[in-house]
């Protein structure tokens, strides 16, 4: 009943979607430039000279209610291969720019940076992202979900910074062939933002409401060209690489093995809009280390995808649904077993409708199971102005016969169907979705059907949302998709209200309330909640404050260990309650010393309890040099209970999980990373050395070295070294 009400809802409000975009009247026209220009932060041509300035830009923060106090001017031309981007940033403060290093994909928050944010569609929902921060660190990203940025993408442009102490420059070469576009439309959807540190300013060209991102595409304004833009030609990329390297595990004994790996893949602009991807035997050795985590939950961590074959208008596929339900999880593919190839057809078909079709083939994975091809489709119509339909269907078939003495055979197949519809409002203010999914599987259950929904209103003082999930428990998904539970229906109301003082030195501070209850989908009574109550402070300087406590019950629904590393189990149907509370603490990010606190303390399972401390501190050496250390500690203490296993009565565990991290940038070219993790609950310690030299735009050599040790004797476990070369080539 509550989900059938919450789709009628969804589409009550769905009108809401027909405003008018809000900053339709801020228009920048963008002219063929006057002279070549060289891209090497110093804006001497003529062409920049002759162009049109975007000023005047508005604050975002600290508040939104009048111009910016820092001076900031845009410049945009192009020829027949670029769009050529000139930022001037003038300084109110004396002192170096804020930044962390040259590294690429910087922590917005934490650097002086420009960005740029390209709705090439006009569809305000997709489009690229570009910026730099103030010693040249590039950022590029692909945007999706009218804000979200996956920087993990990765594609051929250029940029320098120059700078003094009064003003720096920031200019940039984006090629045509580097991004997606119509070809006969005359109106781009665009917008500038700038973040400046030392003033604690952020501030864009079109105005935006303080509670949404600058990379709101639902507030660009417009780039009107004077002419369509030019039509890319022959857009074929080649990007071959070579991969040697040596590794030894010494845990199994093994003796010394030398790798080598020869592939490609390739990128085919059928049209300006619609992009064909092609691997052979693709490799993914230079793809960063996951941060590790304490998992001290029931289920599996999701981590996100970084991979460059699977990036390209991949929220077309892995968007559907939330984080906890996802029927297709790119992820699942190819980290225990080869790719042989693959092959990927996605982008624009007109304004209105997108598509994407991928097919991957796999090899055995490392216990010998037989390979998998996989194929996933997805459509997607733009309803509204800012909201769409999406449908897909993932498909994963067995390639050849399990081993008679395999201990995890590979069933035949995994199917899944779906149907989401996406709500955002032209204003941003109201958002959600509803989706339907339904599984099949050799082993047919019944109730094998999700369907989930949500809607969330965000203004300057108030934001408030309600989600909904009904999953059934004959779900099978987690072959291909990613899927935390089956048989529960969710209700999880969440409300937040802000005050705005008008002195002192608090900017914000306000209450949120969240209730999460799970039911039972067969008997409707709850087995598990959570009631979390919250306070949180935003000072002027940044720096944020939040204190909060909960109530937490739960009936195990399947046998649990409570430390993910004893083995020992609290049996299901057991219940459980207890009360926490804690804090988080964020310094100020304009200081070349930064540190964030939090704490959880109160019960755990089983009557017994949890202390959580977890504390990162970073330090900088401008503009080369970034040291940041993260430690998370977790003590947990059981007594003489009944629910308990007899190896976790009266008994004590404490767990370490401590990473720091080392970024050298002598360049905005020339990369190097440390990284360890120490790992108590999986006994491990992680070294990871990584240098990069990126000799030309997308064309990358690395170097890679990688230690494993058991965390309780540090024994080495394995090691191993990697070469690899990669040519980014335009045919």
């Amino acid at each position: 009943m509550q989900t059938k009400t919450l789709i009628a809802f969804l589409l009550f409000i769905s009108h809401l979607a027909y405003s008018q975009k809000p900053n339709n009247g801020y228009n920048y026209h963008i002219k063929r430039a006057s002279s070549e220009i060289k891209v090497d932060g110093k804006p001497e041509e003529k062409a920049w000279k002759d162009a049109i300035a975007a000023k005047d830009f508005f604050q975002v923060l600290p508040m939104d209610t009048s111009f910016a106090a820092v001076k900031t001017e845009v410049k945009l031309c192009y020829d027949e291969k670029n769009i050529y981007v000139l930022f001037v940033n003038h300084d109110t403060i004396n002192g170096p720019s804020m930044v962390e290093s040259m590294r690429r994909d910087f922590m917005f928050s934490k650097n002086d940076n420009d960005l740029l944010f390209l709705d090439t569609f006009n569809d305000l929902t997709t489009g690229f992202s570009f910026g730099s921060n103030a010693r040249g660190g590039q950022w590029d990203g692909l945007m999706s979900n009218g804000s979200r940025i996956d920087v993990s993408w990765d594609n051929k442009w250029e940029s320098e910074v120059s700078y003094s102490d009064e003003v720096w420059y920031w200019e940039a070469a984006i090629p045509f062939k580097t991004i997606r576009y119509k070809n006969d439309i005359l109106s781009w959807g665009i917008n500038f933002s700038r973040n400046d540190l030392k003033s604690t300013e952020k501030s864009s060209w079109a105005p935006i409401p303080r509670q949404f991102p600058t990379a709101s595409l639902a507030y660009t304004g417009n780039l009107v060209w004077d002419t369509p833009p030019p039509k890319p030609g022959l857009n074929v990329s080649l990007i071959p690489y070579i991969n040697v390297g040596r590794a030894k595990n010494h845990e199994d004994g093994l003796n010394p093995e030398f790798t080598k790996n020869i592939g490609f893949d390739a990128k085919v602009g059928l049209t300006s809009s619609l992009n064909l991807d092609l691997t052979v035997n693709p490799d993914f050795s230079q793809v960063d280390v996951d941060v590790q985590v304490t998992n001290l939950d029931r289920f599996e961590l999701f981590f996100p995808e970084r991979r460059q074959f699977f990036l390209e208008n991949g929220d077309i596929f892995n968007n559907f649904g939330y984080n906890g339900i996802r029927p297709f999880f790119s992820r699942r593919i190819g980290l225990d077993a080869p790719i042989f190839y693959g092959g990927k057809l996605s982008g624009k078909i007109n304004q209105n409708w997108r598509v994407g079709a991928m097919s991957i083939q796999s090899g055995e994975n490392s216990e010998n199971a037989p390979g998998s091809f996989y194929n996933v489709f997805s459509v997607q119509r733009q309803v509204f102005k800012r909201s769409y339909i999406n449908a897909i269907f993932v498909n994963r078939d067995r390639v050849g016969e399990n081993p008679e003495e395999i201990e995890n055979p590979v069933s035949d197949f995994n199917r899944t169907v779906g149907l989401e519809f996406n709500l955002a409002s032209e204003d941003n203010q109201w958002q959600g979705k509803t989706f339907f999914i339904k599984t099949f599987s050799p082993v047919q259950l019944e109730d094998n059907t999700i369907l989930a929904g949500n809607i969330q209103r965000n203004t300057r003082h108030l934001r408030s949302e309600i989600q909904i999930e009904s999953v059934g428990k004959g779900v099978q998904a987690n072959e291909v998709g990613y899927v935390q539970r089956q048989d529960y229906l969710l209700i999880n109301p969440r409300i937040e209200y802000l005050f705005f003082p008008k002195s002192g030195p608090v900017l914000s501070h306000g209450p949120g309330l969240m209730i999460r209850q799970y039911l039972s989908r067969a008997n409707q009574k709850t087995f598990e909640y959570l009631h979390f109550l919250d306070y949180g402070i935003t000072f002027k300087d940044r720096s944020e404050l939040r204190i909060w406590t909960a109530r937490d019950y739960v009936k195990l629904q399947n046998s649990f260990d409570p430390t993910n590393f004893s083995g020992a189990e609290i049996e299901a149907n057991t219940e459980h309650r207890w009360r926490a509370y804690g804090f988080n603490f964020d310094s100020k990010p304009q200081s070349l010393f930064t540190y964030a606190f939090s704490s959880r303390m109160g019960g755990y399972y089983a009557q017994g309890n949890r202390l959580r401390l977890e504390a990162e501190m970073g330090y900088r050496f401008q503009p080369y040099v970034a040291i940041l250390m993260r430690a998370n500690y977790n003590r947990i203490a059981f007594g003489e209970n009944s629910l308990l296993p007899e190896s976790l009565k009266n008994s004590e565990h404490n767990i370490w999980l401590v990473g720091p991290r080392l970024d050298v940038t002598l360049s905005n070219k020339l990369f190097f990373t440390n990284f360890l993790q120490y790992n108590q609950q999986d006994n491990n310690v992680n070294l990871n050395a990584r240098l990069q030299w990126r000799y030309k735009p997308a064309s990358d050599l690395f170097i890679v070295y990688t230690d494993n040790y058991f965390a309780n004797d540090f024994r080495v476990r394995n090691r191993a070294i990697v070469f690899k070369f990669t040519h980014w080539w335009n045919v």
